[in-house]
């Protein structure tokens, strides 16, 4: 294992789960090698109720190696959530009627060798099954040309990489029979402003099933809290790729009666390079707010969005229990497909 120095996020997850064995569910979900002998986990944490006929949220961080700020934003709500557990009734009693899981960390090798992809040079997200039929972006879609050019799927015919398959089965087992589940992944790097993307990223033109419900929720949200600054769209309105993790969880939870609503926050870095154009000059300078003040600023930002979706789920049936849940998926393909 690396030294607390260049690892910090394992070193702090370790640590979590060392210091909470008997407020949290830890699981090793699998190991992956580096670019030498040493190998790293892949952990899930598990808390509240884990009973399937409960509602779920799913949080995860740092698919791209780069991206470092995903895994530190998750890790520092869940130390959060284990610190509160002993004074704060209202979580309490909302984790004795909802499951919350947690993956920290789902591509250890890449972010201990600074890179985007894994240590194959597999990017994690453009290697599931999903084919986006009506074409890719260029390049930044996907590609199988070479593992040393970005956005490489992986080669034809293989299987997901060992850490996508780790996190399928654990949404396929966790989240996937409840009735009512979401997911935040935690990303960074794409323009000014903080997105929240969702399914299809395959498809310019073919909306999800639950549509209605992706539409209810950004409602919610915004009215519930108007002065936040998220856009929340499709992440088709920039670019359409092969492999989407989340596409492909998504078609496979529609075999399952319960409503799966997968989400993917985009940290917008360009503000951070424009208020520190050295960061150009760093290897995660393009992903990461280099400056301390910066990084606190962020672990901040995202914990109304972060305590809204496990209220969203603890009260699941309002999303889903109403008759004009039709008209709510045709406002949104209106607004976002039309």
């Amino acid at each position: 294992m690396q030294g607390q120095s260049e690892f910090p996020e394992m070193d702090q997850l370790l640590n979590i789960l060392q210091l909470f064995p008997n407020k949290l569910n830890g699981e090793l979900l699998c190991e992956v090698n580096g670019n030498s002998n040493d190998s790293y986990p892949v952990h899930a944490i598990s808390l509240g109720n884990a009973s399937i006929d409960k509602p779920g949220v799913l949080f995860v961080g740092g698919v791209h190696g780069v991206e470092r700020i995903g895994s530190q934003v998750v890790l520092s709500f869940l130390a959060s959530l284990l610190h509160r557990l002993d004074w704060d009734t209202q979580l309490q009693y909302l984790l004795n009627n909802c499951y919350l899981g947690f993956v920290p960390i789902v591509n250890p090798s890449g972010m201990v060798m600074q890179r985007r992809a894994n240590a194959n040079g597999v990017d994690l997200m453009r290697n599931s099954p999903s084919i986006a039929t009506e074409g890719a972006s260029f390049m930044v879609g996907g590609q199988r040309i070479s593992a040393h050019l970005p956005w490489f799927r992986g080669k034809s015919g293989q299987a997901m990489e060992m850490e996508n398959q780790a996190l399928v089965k654990f949404a396929q087992t966790n989240l996937f029979p409840r009735p009512f589940s979401l997911v935040l992944d935690c990303h960074s790097g794409f323009g000014h402003s903080d997105r929240i993307w969702f399914p299809y990223a395959n498809s310019v033109s073919q909306p999800i099933d639950d549509l209605g419900v992706v539409y209810r929720l950004r409602k919610a949200f915004f009215s519930g809290f108007p002065h936040q600054n998220y856009l929340f769209e499709p992440q088709t309105k920039h670019y359409v790729c092969h492999g989407d993790l989340w596409d492909y969880c998504y078609d496979q939870s529609l075999a399952y009666p319960g409503t799966f609503i997968p989400l993917t926050l985009e940290m917008g870095s360009w503000r951070w390079l424009k208020k520190n154009p050295l960061q150009l000059f760093n290897s995660l300078g393009l992903y990461h707010p280099m400056k301390p003040h910066r990084v606190q600023r962020v672990l901040r930002r995202h914990l109304i969005l972060m305590e809204f979706l496990m209220d969203a789920c603890h009260s699941w049936q309002s999303f889903l229990d109403d008759p004009q849940l039709d008209l709510d998926k045709k406002a949104a393909i209106k607004k976002w497909y039309s």
